[in-house]
């Protein structure tokens, strides 16, 4: 997933050791059928069969549905049909890859629309799959969360309290001894070594969405990975990092994702439709921003969207 892993719990030794064991089997085992940069992956292949139906394994279905449904509630600021505009601007490969060689092809006129239904359908009874002619799907901004979450819980059974982190895309479960809550920092995205703020969140989900840190150069232009599927170019958002949480791991990731290209105008009224998700938005000052129920999970100063 171009991300460090971590996995973290509590209990005796050895069973720890055997959910350990489980967790990391489970996360190598999606990563190889979920990611787009392996010719080998099911998702390749499912991009390949475009126009006829294809039988996906359940991780893949269960993905692809989560997904699609997304759409909707974000009013198609997720939409997982952007692969096309990632290779546009030059996300083609891996960051490692782009890091170590840059990008290999310049921007082109790509006409973008809005999120077409109708370009994915999924058939519950067959767990299949059929994409429009011409669609192309990436999982990037949900499968981390997923993946973090279906590892922890495996983890779980062997372990009364741990936590899986996924580039920073968390999932909790039980609570450290000692305390109430999990406390989680805050990072600055204008220096990954500076905690802007500690979060005190429930057993749960946390998902942070930057602007800052997957960053490269196509020709005269910086580019960044955040696409906003309204022009198929990286959005253009007055925040810098977006932090959700909520009680599942692709939810926060999603809405991580889509509050920040949403930005300070339009990013409560869609986060006010999800009762049980909180967000904090820091901005190019360094200067917190969320919606009324951050309050919650935080005591430092903070402005409410």
């Amino acid at each position: 997933m171009n991300t460090t892993v971590l996995l973290a719990a509590d209990g005796a030794p050895a069973a720890g050791a055997r959910g350990f064991d489980r967790a990391r089997a489970l996360i190598e085992s999606c990563e190889a059928r979920l990611t787009r940069f392996s010719d080998a992956s099911e998702l390749t292949q499912l991009n390949r069969s475009a126009g006829k139906w294809f039988r996906a394994s359940d991780e893949l279905f269960e993905v692809v549905k989560l997904a699609n449904d997304f759409v909707d509630e974000t009013d198609g600021l997720f939409d997982p049909t952007i692969l096309n505009a990632l290779e546009n601007i030059g996300y083609d490969k891996s960051m490692d890859e782009i890091r170590a060689r840059g990008v290999t092809r310049a921007a082109r006129p790509l006409r973008r629309a809005a999120f077409d239904f109708g370009a994915v359908e999924l058939n519950p009874e067959t767990r299949s799959i059929r994409l429009v002619h011409g669609t192309r799907l990436d999982l990037g901004g949900i499968a981390k969360g997923w993946i973090a979450e279906r590892a922890a819980r495996e983890l779980a059974q062997a372990c009364d309290v741990g936590a899986v982190s996924a580039g920073g895309d968390m999932f909790m479960f039980g609570l450290p001894a000692g305390e109430t809550v999990w406390r989680v920092a805050l990072e600055d995205p204008r220096d990954p070594a500076r905690t802007l703020a500690v979060l005190r969140v429930p057993p749960g989900a946390v998902a942070t969405s930057s602007i800052t840190k997957r960053r490269w150069q196509q020709g005269d232009a910086t580019r960044h990975h955040l696409i906003d599927p309204r022009t198929g170019l990286p959005a253009e958002t007055d925040w810098l990092s977006v932090t959700v949480i909520a009680p599942h791991a692709a939810e926060a990731e999603v809405f991580a994702k889509t509050l920040l290209i949403a930005g300070s105008r339009a990013a409560a009224r869609i986060a006010a439709r999800q009762s049980d998700l909180a967000f904090i938005a820091v901005n190019g000052d360094g200067q917190l921003w969320g919606g009324q129920n951050a309050k919650e999970f935080i005591d430092v100063g903070i402005a409410y969207a």
